[in-house]
């Protein structure tokens, strides 16, 4: 059973969601976002997303896209992102790496799988391939007992639902609106309906990304999907704290805030 999975099992058993938090390697620096993916973990969140900063991010907004480009800017690489799970992994909290294809497959991606099994990471969720693209990467994280986590959302028919949950392992990823990632005032009301739709063709968990900012909102989605996702609320913290001390105090609030809300939700184990 891998991290993920028994992560999954554990909440499933005190009947409340997951938290997953988001943070790209390397801002404010690498050493400062370990710190700060730490803190998360301390905070209260289940598990931690790694972010592998690309030249081309399609899928995130200006937030993200902020802190990936001054990532980018300070040289940080995928050996940087490497060593963050490493770090992160330690603190026992599942750690997977959220990734464009192009990084992996510049890197090779047996070799990837490989030193990212060997850092402990738990999967990779690979924001730009379809399962019926992804023959390589399958391949590469059956052999080197990683979680592949792919995406479906609003505009995904019934049969890219049914096919992208049998490709999948560790969770589905729901994305809970069209376009770009970023804070929302509001949870788009698409996402239950997705929730439902997948959890109808699939037993893994279905967790809701894009758009998740406060304890209110973390509370909302955890009455319906197995993992509430926050990302950009994270970078938000670290953008606007005056100093790296700051912005891991901050992200550590946050975490607890949802954490918090996450737990309000809770409902017996059976529901």
């Amino acid at each position: 059973m891998t991290p993920l999975a028994e992560l999954f099992v554990r909440t499933r058993s005190e009947g409340r969601a997951a938290l997953i938090g988001y943070l790209p390697a390397g801002y404010p620096s690498v050493d400062g976002a370990i710190d700060a993916m730490c803190a998360m973990v301390d905070g209260g969140v289940d598990a931690v997303e790694v972010g592998l900063p690309y030249s081309d991010p399609l899928l995130d907004g200006p937030t993200i896209q902020t802190a990936v480009d001054a990532a980018l800017t300070a040289g940080v690489g995928t050996q940087d992102v490497l060593r963050t799970v490493s770090e992160v992994a330690a603190t026992g909290a599942p750690t997977v790496v959220m990734s464009y294809w192009n990084p992996i497959e510049r890197f090779g991606v047996d070799r990837f799988a490989a030193q990212l099994a060997g850092a402990g990471g738990s999967g990779v969720i690979t924001a730009d391939i379809t399962p019926d693209e992804a023959g390589a990467w399958v391949a590469a994280a059956t052999e080197h007992g990683l979680d592949r986590i792919f995406l479906v959302a609003p505009s995904s028919t019934e049969a890219r639902i049914r096919l992208t949950a049998a490709a999948a392992s560790g969770f589905v990823y729901a994305a809970a609106v069209m376009g770009v990632t970023g804070a929302r005032s509001e949870v788009g009301a698409q996402a239950a309906s997705l929730v439902a739709r997948t959890q109808a063709v699939t037993e893994l968990p279905v967790c809701v990304g894009l758009g998740v900012s406060t304890g209110e909102q973390a509370e909302q989605v955890a009455r319906f999907a197995d993992g509430v996702i926050v990302g950009s609320a994270f970078v938000r913290r670290l953008l606007d704290a005056p100093d790296p001390e700051a912005g891991v105090g901050a992200v550590r609030a946050l975490a607890a805030e949802l954490a918090a809300g996450v737990r309000r939700a809770a409902r017996s184990p059976s529901a």
